[in-house]
């Protein structure tokens, strides 16, 4: 199978993602952009990691509120307030260029959002 149709290959690259969020939060000196970041990115791969587990078509995207919207299409609902689904897509862009630098909040909330998607996608996909 071509691994960019296979959902664990997706689950796999999330879950590199998660691992660089969560040991750059726990820093002694946490490094904020990467975490939200690749809060983001475990996201938005767990997502389309549901998408395939579909074999569902999606553009791309950073997009998560977009792409959650694919996966109700295709009958999976996942129960996370579109706004936090907004706040961690606007990481995927933002915290890549100087200017508006995440705070410790920002980074926390970043984990535990992106926490609320791996749960709900691991869960679905069995792992």
């Amino acid at each position: 199978m071509n691994e960019i149709n296979d959902p664990l290959a997706w689950a796999e690259k999330a879950e590199e993602d998660f691992t660089l969020a969560r040991s750059a939060l726990q820093r002694k000196k946490p490094l904020l952009t990467g975490v939200c970041f690749h809060a983001q990115q475990c996201a938005e791969k767990y997502l389309k990691a549901l998408l395939v587990s579909k074999k569902a078509v999606f553009p791309k995207t950073h997009d998560l509120l977009m792409l959650s919207n694919l996966c109700s299409a295709v009958g999976i609902f996942l129960d996370i307030d579109p706004k936090l689904l907004n706040t961690l897509t606007d990481y995927a862009i933002r915290t890549r260029y100087p200017g508006e630098e995440p705070s410790l909040k920002d980074a926390k909330d970043a984990m535990v959002i992106t926490k609320l998607v791996r749960s709900f996608a691991r869960s679905f996909l069995g792992l």
